[in-house]
């Protein structure tokens, strides 16, 4: 099992959201069976057997095990990771395009960035797994506070001139590729960032 699995077409993103079927999903972190989850669930068992085996159609839980009762076989299960994200190319035809209003001050570019950083991201974990390799990324995530706007314009052009530095001093026309991206917004994550969203 994965720790993040990436959802990158529309049949299973449309699977996964079914909210009975993000309640398995949920439930199948731990191993379990069509039975053990009509019991947790309070369904009928053939009913959360149909919703598992269209979950499974879409590489979304794997089997773990076969258990022979009697008679019966029974099938134990598990999500193929323990949280989900939907890849924009879920929604091909409509999925954001940072080069479509190159606006590094726009908070809606910003997020036309981060779908494409999700897109991409999840095209190199899907190739890498399919190719039994490790994929080479590096992420830095931290909170820094600025005492008034000013300072956080002197931030962002202090951030750009080292950034661009760096990336000259190391850049090789021969090399591979890698994308960069540094990103600043307001933190949401208590009522006092949410009033400073407003903030000029």
């Amino acid at each position: 099992m994965f720790d993040v699995g990436v959802i990158e077409e529309a049949g299973a993103a449309e699977v996964a959201l079914a909210p009975i079927r993000a309640r398995l999903l949920a439930l199948l972190a731990e191993p379990c069976s069509a039975t053990g989850l009509a019991a947790i669930l309070g369904l009928p068992r053939q009913k959360v057997n149909y919703h598992l085996k269209t979950l499974e159609s879409h590489g979304l839980v794997e089997l773990v095990e076969e258990r022979r009762k009697g008679n019966v076989t029974e099938r134990v299960l598990r999500a193929t990771a323990a949280s989900f994200v939907i890849s924009p190319s879920a929604l091909a035809s409509v999925q954001p395009d940072p080069a479509r209003s190159p606006d590094r001050l726009s908070a809606r570019w910003l997020l036309a960035v981060a779908a494409r950083l999700v897109k991409e991201v999840g095209q190199l974990i899907t190739g890498a797994s399919r190719a039994g390799k490790p994929v080479a990324t590096f992420a830095l995530d931290g909170t820094v506070r600025f005492a008034s706007a000013a300072d956080r314009a002197a931030f962002v052009q202090e951030l750009t001139t080292e950034i661009t530095a760096l990336v000259s001093r190391y850049h090789c026309e021969n090399g591979r590729d890698h994308r960069v991206i540094v990103a600043i917004h307001p933190s949401v994550e208590s009522p006092a960032g949410l009033e400073k969203t407003n903030e000029k």
